[in-house]
């Protein structure tokens, strides 16, 4: 479940609700402001991820909530 060059970062299964899909990814305490906003940017540059929602645990854990369009692709293999 965590990809690997991640720092820490714990991405979950991507879920499709709709026309959007959603990606849950935990980022502990540890990594930085500044390595959480690169870690995103790069999921938003190469995969298609944008910030859905965010939320920030008393422990500073973050759980981010990212979500894409899903692609006509994608729905027509799943339609059949």
């Amino acid at each position: 479940m965590n990809d690997a060059g991640d720092e820490g970062a714990l991405i979950g299964a991507p879920v499709v609700d709709g026309d959007w899909e959603y990606q849950p990814v935990r980022l502990p305490p540890d990594i930085t402001r500044i390595s959480a906003t690169v870690q995103l940017g790069i999921r938003a540059e190469f995969g298609g991820w944008e910030l859905a929602r965010t939320l920030l645990y008393s422990d500073g854990t973050r759980k981010v909530w990212l979500r894409r369009k899903v692609s006509r692709a994608l729905q027509a293999g799943l339609a059949t």
